[in-house]
């Protein structure tokens, strides 16, 4: 390796370091602003079905500091995901094409939305499943419900944020496309395996009974065949500008 060669990947790893500094200071910054504004965001979504009606306990001296920290960092990383996405297509900007650096960048809002549509979805039709479903089981046993206000939400958090990050799929397809790591007919040959891995992630987070499985799984589904299509479009464009290069490189 030539010392310029060395030269080229310690400038590298130095920028990956300082991205990084970036990313970590602004979920430090999201997370203060996250502990800051949790207890009106508490108070709001206590307001809200199916929390509304329920007696809220907390069984320890930590939960209620469990709760604003799960609150902080949950903010945070809300507030973190568009900065780390625009230091993503930074870093990897140099290693595209110029007509790429310009398409990609769409993709840092376009994720933000996807998240923020995960989170809606998950919140308005994943979660009241879940809580309806293990509430109703507690009523058939006859069971005492005392909830605790930790516990509860940090349910609807595992519940969430897996969901959230599942709807950024089409956004990962689409940049593994553009930098040449995935193809439409690659995903058309991992598509039996991809419907099967969905199928069972929407049985993991909904009650176990098959309307609500299928009622989740649907969306991911179409989901995924969305980024067949975003591949597709992107691939083919991709291989268009590679024609027109080589009819102009033939010219020379």
């Amino acid at each position: 390796m030539t010392t310029n060669e060395e030269m080229t990947l310690v400038e590298h790893l130095g920028e990956l370091r300082k991205r990084i500094m970036w990313i970590v200071a602004v979920l430090v910054i999201g997370m203060v602003v996250g502990l800051i504004c949790a207890r009106p965001l508490i108070r709001f979504l206590k307001e809200l079905p199916p929390a509304n009606g329920i007696s809220w306990n907390v069984f320890s001296p930590w939960d209620a500091l469990r709760l604003y920290m799960n609150f902080g960092l949950a903010v945070g990383l809300l507030v973190t995901l568009p900065v780390a996405l625009y230091h993503i297509w930074a870093f990897v900007k140099p290693g595209l094409r110029a007509a790429e650096q310009k398409a990609s960048v769409v993709y840092i809002p376009a994720a933000f939305f996807l998240f923020l549509l995960g989170v809606a979805f998950g919140y308005f039709v994943v979660f009241p499943l879940a809580f309806y479903f293990t509430s109703s089981i507690s009523k058939s046993l006859e069971i005492n419900e005392m909830y605790g206000a930790a516990q509860y939400f940090a349910f609807m958090f595992n519940i969430i944020l897996p969901l959230a990050l599942l709807f950024e799929l089409p956004i990962v397809v689409m940049f593994l496309t553009k930098i040449r790591l995935l193809n439409p007919k690659r995903l058309h040959k991992l598509r039996r395996y991809a419907y099967l891995l969905l199928v069972i992630l929407a049985t993991v987070i909904t009650p176990p009974d098959a309307i609500s499985a299928i009622l989740v799984a649907l969306p991911l589904i179409l989901l995924y065949e969305f980024s067949v299509l975003l591949s597709g479009f992107v691939y083919r464009k991709q291989l268009r500008q590679d024609a027109e290069w080589e009819r102009e490189y033939g010219k020379k």
